[in-house]
């Protein structure tokens, strides 16, 4: 079981623009392949951060037409942290948390019966993770696409110490790196 940082990255380390639109990412050819599908079947239960749900919300029109939600991820447990009351998917199994990743990354370890966790971002959250030790492993599917700004992969200091390259791959114009990460020192 790992906890696991999944994402696409721009050239220059960015997973979103800086109005946290995602277009960038739909415009990138992936070859025919579907890497996230062989990704997320081994994923037990996940976690995202406000800004993350929302856009699902206003892009996938999910509370409108849940099966957006279901379709790809079913009845796999997901948390949402957030300090604001955001409305739930019906039918989706999600928990809206607060506060310290520890215990909520416990109850994950649970809920996740022995599968990887999946964290889908934002950034920050993820650095959280990374911050507690709670982060063993990152992929980046490098997409040749530049922002010049927007919402960073990982928006804190993080040295090649404790990051070890495990994996390169191409599929179609994404590279993906798969790197081990380390726990703080």
């Amino acid at each position: 079981m790992k906890t696991q940082y999944y994402t696409a990255t721009t050239f220059d380390g960015f997973i979103a623009d800086e109005h946290n639109s995602l277009d960038w990412l739909f415009e990138v050819d992936e070859g025919g392949q579907n890497p996230f599908a062989e990704f997320f079947a081994g994923v037990g239960a996940f976690a995202m951060g406000s800004t993350t749900y929302e856009w699902i919300l206003a892009h996938e029109k999910a509370l409108d037409d849940p099966e957006k939600w279901l379709s790809p991820y079913g009845d796999t447990p997901a948390w949402v942290f957030t300090s604001r009351d955001l409305p739930a998917i019906p039918g989706a199994n999600l928990h809206f948390v607060r506060g310290d990743v520890a215990p909520v990354h416990a109850d994950m370890v649970a809920a996740a019966q022995g599968k990887n966790i999946w964290l889908v971002g934002g950034g920050e959250l993820v650095g959280q993770f990374a911050d507690a030790g709670l982060l063993d492993e990152v992929i980046l599917g490098v997409a040749p696409v530049t922002l010049g700004g927007g919402a960073p992969v990982l928006p804190r200091r993080i040295t090649s110490s404790r990051f070890t390259l495990t994996g390169a791959r191409p599929i179609g114009q994404f590279a993906y790196l798969t790197y081990d990460v380390s726990p703080p020192i």
